[in-house]
């Protein structure tokens, strides 16, 4: 058998692969290009277009473009209403900004624990976190699966809860026959560049609430409004606007909206090949003892962000970090998603302690990404492949 790299042989590729990268094509190009030359840079018709893609994409009846993912969690839960004293329950496997956004408006993030085997937010672990100063939930799409939400809406409604489905993972993914963005009170959505589809940055809020839609058009722009039913002083001159409640500068380019449209034109051929090399994937490490893949609940017809590969080290003589530098010397560039948040050392110093979340915390200590995205060729894919089970031959017990 060939030596590992680490230990001086030949690595399975010379020319690294990334765990991500976007895919932009001419007509991507073009489409900022024609923007830029454009009469309008910022608050033109891109953006009202974009929104409107976006809620025939999702069916939702409404939708706010942002600047950001990150701004799209903070306006959801200012429209939820949430303030001091009030406590939402999320998940700790995610990027911090779906708790944070809870912080951002005086909250207090309370952490479920996940499912061990779809790595999603437990809904029994929702109920089981309920106080009588439970405001909402932040429910994460994780890898893009979508989260269990019938039992989380149930809990939900049971107690009054404003649900946000965190779907920065999951655009493409349908909920029973349903797409994400139609299903909780929010959905937010974000277009990083190594999301399936992105605006360079760029977010967006959907509801099927006109009211809530309201609070996030305030919420993303200062607070301010050329609505007439909405101010205190009314009146008839052209140039009046109003701030009637409290905002941020949180709007999205035109050039952003612009890459966006062109990116949602791919969509559908994104999400195929995502689920091609999601397929490939399972096929060849379902077999493997040592490794666990991701179960996928029946309901959740995914368009998959993340591939997440799980170490079973007690079947194994090395560490995570020894497997992860293992894939590197091989050319396989891989990440982790995520450290729980409240292992953060911000969250330490608002007094949040390990343990919280034991199926989480054993999770974290076990995974790694594995490259996905849309430009992977086959070979590629077999590249992958062949470094894992080369390092899993090395390294078995």
């Amino acid at each position: 058998m060939e030596k590992l790299a680490i230990n001086g042989g030949i690595p399975v590729r010379e020319t690294p692969l990334s765990y991500g990268k976007q895919y932009i094509d001419e007509t991507d190009v073009e489409a900022v290009a024609a923007t830029l030359r454009s009469d309008y840079l910022t608050c033109g018709p891109r953006i009202e277009k974009l929104e409107k893609e976006l809620c025939d994409l999702t069916g939702a009846g409404y939708c706010v473009a942002v600047s950001n993912g990150t701004a799209a969690l903070h306006i959801a839960a200012m429209a939820a209403g949430i303030q001091e004293g009030d406590e939402v329950i999320t998940t700790p496997i995610t990027f911090a900004a779906s708790a944070n956004c809870i912080l951002y408006c005086g909250g207090k993030p309370v952490f479920a624990d996940i499912n061990p085997e779809t790595y999603n937010i437990d809904p029994a672990s929702i109920e089981a976190h309920i106080t009588p100063r439970t405001k909402a939930v932040v429910a994460v799409d994780f890898t893009g699966q979508a989260a269990d939400l019938d039992p989380i809406r149930s809990i939900c409604r049971h107690h009054g809860l404003t649900l946000i489905e965190d779907a920065a993972h999951s655009i493409g993914t349908k909920y029973n026959g349903q797409p994400v963005g139609s299903i909780a009170h929010m959905t937010t959505f974000s277009f990083h560049p190594v999301k399936t589809v992105t605006a360079g940055e760029g977010g967006a809020v959907t509801t099927n609430d006109e009211n809530l839609y309201k609070r996030l058009v305030l919420a993303h722009a200062h607070g301010i409004t050329r609505d007439r039913s909405q101010m205190a002083h009314p009146t008839d001159d052209p140039w009046y606007n109003e701030q009637v409640g409290y905002g941020f500068n949180y709007r999205m380019t035109e050039f952003q909206a612009a890459l966006l449209s062109s990116q949602l034109k791919k969509l559908e051929l994104f999400s195929r090949r995502r689920k091609e090399i999601v397929k490939l994937y399972d096929e060849a490490f379902s077999e493997i003892p040592q490794i666990q893949i991701q179960k996928e609940i029946p309901q959740s017809d995914t368009t998959r962000h993340l591939y997440i590969l799980r170490l079973h080290s007690e079947t194994l003589t090395c560490s995570r970090r020894q497997f992860f530098d293992a894939l590197r010397a091989e050319g396989i560039y891989s990440q982790v998603h995520y450290l729980p948040v409240y292992w953060h050392s911000y969250y330490e110093k608002l007094g949040y302690k390990k343990g919280l979340c034991p199926h989480a915390e054993k999770y974290y200590s076990e995974v790694m990404s594995l490259p996905l995205y849309y430009s992977l060729t086959d070979k590629d894919l077999q590249d992958v492949v062949s470094a894992v089970k080369k390092i899993i031959w090395h390294y078995r017990k």
